[in-house]
């Protein structure tokens, strides 16, 4: 399945969740103006499909370091505390859509991560 499909589920799925392309890329906000996922087809040093989003505090590290061949410092956003996810590498679903769930918690107004618990 094309992971642009699986994310789109994930993500749209979430509260006040849209999509629209940012800086020609698929990406997803909370209320139409914070973005949380970005899915970025291929570029940036990447040979294949890629997610960017937010993580919590001290998560980056953790992953890079934990799986460097599947976690990385996206550019532009990696000195803000953002992941990127390489999607064709073995994609662990439940997991990414842990992390989207966490981007999402990361970013949204209260009242809306209030309507996921």
């Amino acid at each position: 399945m094309d992971p642009l499909m699986r994310i789109r589920a994930i993500c749209l799925d979430l509260p006040e969740c849209s999509e629209r392309l940012s800086h020609g890329c698929p990406t997803f906000f909370v209320r139409v103006k914070t973005s949380f996922v970005k899915y970025i087809p291929g570029g940036y040093n990447e040979p294949g499909p890629t997610l960017w989003c937010p993580a919590p505090e001290g998560v980056q590290a953790e992953l890079v370091d934990a799986e460097p061949d599947r976690f990385f410092i996206p550019p532009y956003v990696g000195h803000s505390g953002w992941i990127g996810v390489r999607l064709d590498i073995d994609p662990d679903w439940p997991e990414f859509a842990a992390i989207i769930h966490d981007a999402y918690r990361k970013v949204a107004p209260k009242k809306l991560v209030a309507e996921l618990d």
